[in-house]
């Protein structure tokens, strides 16, 4: 396919919180911008967008919808597609998209999150963003004073379910065969933190709203079940795409990409912003990542131009 000779000053890979943040930053600097989004938030089941000042408690949706909306006016392109692969090319970046189009820039920044790998039990799935949850900071509010469980695989509840006291006196940690050392138990016991380590069989609810968790029988006794209004787990979490590992970014321990605090990666020319880079995975933080890799890469495009008294 021939390269087209318009270059992009940025391509943005997703349209989420910090994407925009940066988009609206950048478009604001009359940057040429694109920005590719595939329409899969990470929170597109949850309900309500929390702990966003101004915007505490919009559908997240809206909370899009209206940043889309803000770029129109500094003509930003937009584009309901994903980044399928960004290549070096000289001084450029050659970006294809899921559509077969390919379009040149001078800097991609990629704001592609991450997802949840949600316990495999069955009826989890099905209340995820109505009442189970990964985070307490953005939903333990709407399920203050209730009874939590907290559901954990593979790595300890005791974390998760001391936090929780904070929104409520009624947590009780699940570790779903799992086991819970010595010393981590009697900090839960201290705290009035019931363990449970049998299998769960399933999650009983109603329409998402959880009202118990099932056991599985291990003796052909009746099933026995733990009521509870709300889920909160601890699971591992993948990378959205792969772009930033093919492109040769390093990661941290924890899975996320490692960047500066402008969002800068060890690949010049590349940005990663929001949840895909950081371990503080709240909306607001994610805004504020994007906006300050908006005024990195504006820097370096002014540079490039001749516009600053010094190298960066």
């Amino acid at each position: 396919m021939q390269r087209q000779s318009f270059v992009f000053d940025v391509v943005i890979a997703g349209g989420g919180p910090a994407g925009l943040s940066a988009a609206l930053v950048l478009g604001r600097c009359r940057r040429r911008i694109l920005l590719c989004d595939s329409g899969t938030p990470r929170n597109a089941r949850s309900r309500s967008l929390n702990g966003y000042l101004t915007r505490d408690g919009i559908a997240p949706r809206d909370f899009l919808q209206i940043g889309r909306d803000e770029l129109a006016r500094y003509g930003v392109q937009s584009r309901s597609v994903a980044v399928t692969d960004v290549a070096a090319h000289g001084d450029t970046f050659d970006v294809q998209l899921a559509d077969g189009q390919r379009v040149q820039a001078v800097t991609v920044l990629l704001a592609t999150g991450v997802k949840d790998q949600l316990p495999d039990i069955p009826g989890l799935a099905d209340c995820y963003g109505v009442s189970v949850h990964h985070c307490p900071y953005c939903d333990g509010w709407e399920h203050r004073d209730e009874r939590i469980a907290v559901i954990a695989e593979h790595v300890s509840p005791a974390g998760l379910a001391l936090s929780l006291k904070t929104w409520s006196d009624r947590v009780t940690a699940f570790t779903n065969g799992g086991t819970v050392r010595r010393a981590q138990r009697e900090r839960l016991a201290a705290h009035g933190i019931a363990i449970e380590t049998r299998r769960i069989e399933q999650i009983e609810h109603d329409q998402g709203h959880v009202r118990a968790i099932r056991f599985r029988p291990s003796d052909g006794s009746p099933h026995h079940r733990i009521a509870c209004e709300a889920i909160f787990f601890s699971s591992p979490q993948d990378q959205q795409c792969e772009l930033a590992r093919r492109l040769g970014c390093e990661f941290t321990p924890k899975g996320t990409v490692r960047t500066d605090n402008l969002g800068r990666t060890c690949v010049s020319g590349i940005y990663v912003v929001g949840d895909a880079s950081r371990d503080v995975q709240f909306v607001v933080v994610a805004a504020a990542e994007g906006a300050k890799a908006g005024v990195a890469i504006n820097q370096v495009l002014q540079t490039r131009a001749g516009l600053t008294t010094e190298q960066r």
